[in-house]
């Protein structure tokens, strides 16, 4: 029997994607909102009570008067937005995150979606945190470049007006970026890294990167080791070897829930210490999307990857 699945939010960017990606899903059936009901509660209480799970892709307001209307019925919950990610009685939708998460996302009611540039930092902190290669109390900075898509219709709209100047638009610049929280929370860190984002004028595509200082030839090595091992059996995350002077673009297949991690160094790496840790992702895909894909499938018991692109 197929397991049915209510997106909330389903004409929205992210709603769009995932709607997308679960028509051609061989294990569930999408019930759909009238577009003049897509605000009003009995309807959306009526197709939550029917549905398996619902796929909340809603600003932040709206997400948890959704959630309000959603405790009413058995409905579980997958929340894309960014209200519930350190909330208490939420389970963080990272499997990657550690040996235990797919368990938990499995017998979770409320799954919080992680954050796009989240996603990326948590994974390459974590496990070097653990191993002891970076301080718990290190100063880290976080520096990020995202596709225009990342910042929903209204960001859209403004990359794809007419007499649009600058390729590259900085912010976040007040340091207090919504996805700090969950970064601190997740990773490890004691500290608030500095976090730098900024929007590209490209689509979609993402990278984060975080530059490390004074790392002797040994640890640089067990940095690649551990990130290798952490993930060897994560089908969805790539490690790639220790590259020097390289060069990398934002760009990976559209929808991928694919994320690949680099270790770059400098030419002179003997003498510098220098490396920065670098994740290539679709923020669309395991930013957004296709993670939610990752999270239902889990916690309905189907095959992780289905209906999902690598």
């Amino acid at each position: 029997m197929l397991k049915k699945i209510f997106i909330d939010g389903e004409n929205g960017t992210t709603g769009l994607k995932i709607r997308s990606q679960l028509d051609n899903h061989p294990g569930v059936e999408i019930l759909r909102i009238d577009e003049k009901y897509k605000k009003d509660p009995a309807a959306k209480r009526d197709l939550m009570a029917k549905a398996d799970i619902s796929i909340l892709c809603l600003p932040d307001a709206a997400a948890r008067e959704a959630v309000l209307i959603a405790q009413e019925t058995a409905t579980r919950i997958i929340d894309a937005s960014s209200c519930h990610r350190t909330a208490e009685n939420w389970t963080y939708g990272l499997p990657e995150l550690c040996t235990n998460q797919r368990q938990r996302i499995a017998n979770a009611r409320l799954v919080a979606n992680p954050g796009c540039f989240a996603t990326a930092a948590i994974l390459l902190l974590r496990p070097l945190i653990q191993h002891q290669l970076i301080d718990r109390d290190a100063q880290i900075s976080i520096h990020a470049v995202s596709g225009y898509s990342g910042g929903g219709s209204t960001m859209i709209e403004k990359h794809k007006a007419p007499g649009r100047t600058g390729d590259m638009v900085f912010y976040g610049l007040e340091l207090a970026h919504k996805h700090l929280p969950e970064i601190i929370s997740y990773s490890g860190l004691k500290n608030p890294p500095i976090f730098l984002p900024s929007v590209g004028n490209f689509y979609q595509g993402m990278v984060v990167m975080i530059p490390l200082h004074q790392i002797n030839f040994s640890s640089a090595l067990k940095i690649l080791q551990t990130l290798t091992s952490y993930y060897a059996d994560e089908p969805f995350v790539t490690v790639s070897q220790i590259m020097i002077g390289s060069t990398i673009d934002t760009q990976v297949k559209a929808g991928s829930n694919t994320i690949f991690f680099h270790v770059l160094a400098d030419h002179s790496f003997y003498k510098t210490g220098r490396l920065v840790l670098l994740a290539k992702l679709d923020n669309l895909g395991k930013g957004a999307a296709t993670a939610a894909i990752q999270n239902m499938n889990i916690m309905l018991a189907l095959p992780e990857n289905q209906g999902i692109t690598y």
